[in-house]
């Protein structure tokens, strides 16, 4: 029998574990204390992402169904998700979004069509590496899983173009696994409006969009309204049923002009709606300056090849490259993305904001501490340190959204 070496454990991590109830105060504790037990905080408590993009990664990088998938059981050189860099950072269920792109809404059918396609390739990962992943369809599905040791792959479907002209899809894609839809992506949809289109194509949901809102109430789909326009977001909620989610939207304050993000009148609508806002790590969704920052060193790098008759792939200016983007670094950091959950918890509390981050979705844009999956427990360790308690970051990594999935299936229900 190995002996317990007491002495080798900090004392708040201790007397936490043999008193769960107790208040222990992170905010006393070293930076390297902190991250420590942010760690442990982040390997105990299921933790839910509302948005990564590796189906979409995976199809960019040729993966086809006809086509060995991309193997992400073991570390993989680039993206930002895999099995193990999850474990590390404590990640247990992203939800896996069946990206469809605007440009597919031109073609009858194509919108569909990829979206069975990359639904298919999410349950080939399930299917392949059983020792690592499984579909989840429920917050159920997520908490057995997560007792097993399994990585959940819920899957949500971005941009309601999916669904083309059909109502009937809604409870198609349902069965299929799909428990949240993106009503909208980049153009207008024949669902609503979106942020990034100045159109304003229906002055916010169409009349069919109206219908998918209730019919996604009806069998259990939870309404996304990241990416809709204002107008679009307001007609949502006031149709819906019951809470909805943002699963990959950030706070307007840091950005301001970016409809893309949610205004304070927005996150106080969706609070009153019982709804959970999950917010994106992305450069240009946290901090405006990045757009500003990153575009200059930009034109510096194109300027300094030009001027030295370099090219990308040359080893020098690849060195050169690497060595002036960390000189002048225009990343947005771990602090700048606690300050959006600082802006949503002192706005509406604490119960309605969570975990969207838009890993494999983002580029090159994500914040210093926290480029990929690993990297959760520096994002926990700073909300440690601003006074978050345990229960705080366990409603942030999944009670919030488990609450609203539950009272979206519940509704379905109902209606049975």
């Amino acid at each position: 029998m190995k002996k317990l070496l007491f002495a080798s454990v900090p004392v708040w991590l201790f007397l936490a574990c043999a008193d769960p109830g107790s208040t222990v105060d992170y905010t006393q504790m070293s930076d390297e204390e902190r991250l420590k037990a942010a760690t442990e905080i982040a390997q105990s408590t299921i933790m839910v992402d509302g948005h990564v993009d590796l189906p979409y990664r995976m199809k960019v990088g040729g993966f086809t169904l006809q086509r060995e998938i991309l193997d992400v059981s073991v570390r993989t050189p680039d993206g930002n998700f895999d099995y193990p860099r999850s474990k590390e950072g404590g990640l247990d269920a992203p939800f896996m979004s069946i990206y469809i792109p605007a440009g597919n809404q031109a073609i009858p059918g194509a919108s569909k069509a990829l979206a069975d396609s990359l639904i298919l390739m999410t349950e080939r990962l399930a299917s392949t590496f059983t020792d690592k992943f499984a579909m989840a369809y429920s917050p159920a599905d997520i908490e057995a899983n997560f007792n097993k040791g399994l990585i959940s792959l819920p899957m949500g479907m971005e941009n309601g173009a999916g669904i083309e002209d059909d109502l009937a899809n809604v409870e198609y894609f349902h069965k299929r696994g799909i428990r949240y839809i993106t009503l909208t992506h980049g153009k207008d949809n024949l669902i609503g409006d979106a942020s990034y289109d100045t159109t304003g194509t229906h002055g916010g949901l169409s009349e069919f969009g109206e219908k998918v809102v209730a019919e996604m109430n009806r069998v259990g789909i939870m309404v996304d309204l990241s990416h809709v326009s204002d107008n679009t977001f307001r007609d949502a909620l006031a149709i819906t049923k019951v809470p909805v989610i943002a699963s990959h939207s950030s706070v307007r304050k840091f950005t301001p002009g970016f409809e893309r993000n949610m205004s304070d009148e927005l996150i106080q609508a969706m609070a009153k709606n019982g709804g959970v806002m999950m917010i994106n790590f992305g450069g240009s969704f946290i901090d405006s300056a990045y757009a500003a920052g990153s575009a200059k060193v930009r034109e510096h790098l194109v300027n300094y090849m030009a001027e030295n008759n370099l090219s990308r792939s040359d080893s020098a200016f690849r060195a050169y490259a690497e060595a002036y983007a960390a000189a002048n670094n225009p990343f947005p950091t771990v602090q700048r993305v606690a300050d959006h959950f600082d802006h949503v918890v002192k706005l509406v509390g604490i119960d309605y904001v969570g975990l969207g981050s838009d890993f494999d979705g983002v580029g090159d844009s994500l914040p210093t501490g926290l480029k990929d999956v690993s990297m959760f427990p520096n994002l926990i360790a700073e909300l440690l340190k601003r006074g978050y308690s345990r229960e705080d970051i366990e409603k942030i990594c999944y009670k919030n959204v488990f609450r609203v999935w539950k009272a979206v299936e519940d509704y379905a229900a109902s209606q049975k």
